[in-house]
């Protein structure tokens, strides 16, 4: 890695949390049943579904077998003050990675090799701590559901559609918010809002060979356009209708999120707060407080 990052000793989420993230997660909560539904029907089912479908298909990354990605994992949990998952990584022609926490078996994270063949290793680094973000913020209570809509609707169509209709909005709403929260666990692990930036325009026009051909620069003022457009009432309705059924915010708006918190105070503090927590130098009197 370029530099030495700063371990965030005593992180906790909430002083991190995206406040969309906050608001949309009480709401979820608010809907009749739906706790109960996850931990005693989707649950159980989710379970038999994801366990047997990742860890049959997928290499479990370990000091052994790549060890460059065991590395940058263990890195990445050193600075967000987090237990390290499981890591797998699973042929697939689509870019993604995501997280699965079960009952009683460790949680673990899966990356896609397409999406590591386009990124650089701190770019996976900050893809590896989005995951985390996850785990560290315990959403996987809700994650599962939404990971198994995923695969119901491409297993089993009729079911798919029934859940879909049951809960797919509030759940995509709440999915959507909280990835903001992921992105900035990933600016935290690597302390440079660029390489998360990168990753995003990765995502939205990058392959193995358009990649290093990118030009940061030019998305992130893409990112800034796109904000002040949003701004006017058209923007905002196309930008509700474009997102309404997507899981994830587009990437311009998750780069010029980020963009905009790795400039705030609230950013640096916990940076230089956790930072004197990990020389020894803070007082007794005026403490990090998490809010």
């Amino acid at each position: 890695m370029s530099f030495i990052k700063t371990p965030l000793i005593g992180l906790k989420a909430d002083s991190f949390r995206h406040p969309l993230d906050l608001e949309s997660t009480k709401a979820l909560k608010q809907i009749p049943g739906i706790d109960l539904m996850v931990r005693n029907w989707l649950g159980p089912m989710a379970e038999q579904i994801f366990y047997v479908e990742n860890i049959a298909s997928s290499v479990l990354v370990s000091e052994n077998q790549l060890p460059d990605l065991h590395k940058l994992l263990l890195e990445a949990c050193k600075v967000l003050d987090i237990e390290p998952p499981q890591l797998y990584v699973r042929q697939h022609p689509a870019p993604n990675a995501y997280t699965f926490a079960m009952r009683g078996k460790q949680p673990f994270v899966v990356l896609h090799t397409s999406l590591i063949d386009i990124l650089t290793p701190e770019e996976i680094q900050a893809v590896i701590a989005h995951e985390l973000g996850h785990l560290k913020c315990d959403h996987s209570v809700y994650l599962t559901p939404v990971n198994l809509l995923v695969l119901a609707a491409a297993i089993v169509p009729n079911v798919g559609n029934f859940l879909a209709q049951a809960i797919q909005t509030q759940l995509l709403e709440w999915l959507r918010c909280a990835e903001f929260t992921c992105d900035r666990a990933a600016l935290l692990a690597t302390q440079n809002p660029k390489v998360v930036m990168s990753v995003l325009m990765k995502l939205a026009g990058g392959s193995p060979t358009l990649a290093p051909q990118l030009n940061l620069d030019a998305f992130v003022a893409q990112a800034r356009a796109y904000d002040e457009i949003s701004k006017t009432e058209l923007g905002e309705m196309v930008k509700a209708s474009r997102t309404a059924q997507l899981s994830h915010p587009v990437p311009v708006l998750r780069a010029r999120e980020i963009d905009r918190w790795a400039s705030s105070q609230e950013y640096q503090t916990l940076l230089q707060t956790h930072g004197l927590k990990n020389s020894g130098e803070v007082s007794t009197k005026g403490g990090w407080r998490n809010w």
